[in-house]
């Protein structure tokens, strides 16, 4: 019985280890946290309020580009581009979209043939940005996210 009790005091002093809590470090969790993230995917994709019904990402997506492809195709076809030469171009624009739904253009590609028969495309291609309907910004683990992307517009000017 003895060596029962003088077990059983070994056994306590070693193994209170066992009841130790350990603590956790929040910077550790916190960057175990962030390597699970991909950063370049959104949940949900920058949306225009006739879009806000979208249901999933893809739709979402599909929507925004829509929308802004017919506003561009209806300005141009209101705007009177006098040229001396026929152009066919691929305009390819960088947009930004910030947290709280403001839409700016970041860069504009262009052939310089095209940048020369309409020197003030830029402008024009920022002024077209009058009008839009109220965009929402993307959201990314439920937080509103600055989004950048690229859109093509194809140009076809006939002298």
């Amino acid at each position: 019985m003895k060596y029962f009790f003088i077990l059983g005091v070994l056994s306590s002093f070693f193994s209170c280890n066992y009841f130790e809590n350990k603590k956790l470090d929040s910077t550790l969790i916190l960057r175990e946290e962030l390597k699970t993230f991909n950063w370049n995917e959104l949940d949900r994709y920058p949306s225009f309020e006739p879009c806000a019904n979208a249901i999933d990402f893809e739709d979402t997506k599909a929507c925004f580009e829509q929308t802004l492809i017919s506003h561009f195709s209806e300005f141009f076809a209101g705007i009177n581009l006098v040229v001396t030469e026929n152009i066919t171009d691929t305009i390819r624009i960088d947009f930004l979209v910030n947290n709280k739904g403001g839409l700016s253009i970041s860069e504009i590609q262009s052939k310089a043939l095209t940048s020369l028969q309409i020197p003030g495309l830029d402008s024009i291609i920022t002024n077209s940005l009058q009008g839009l309907p109220k965009l929402y910004p993307a959201i990314k683990r439920s937080q509103q996210v600055q989004s950048a992307f690229q859109l093509p517009l194809i140009l076809a000017v006939k002298e």
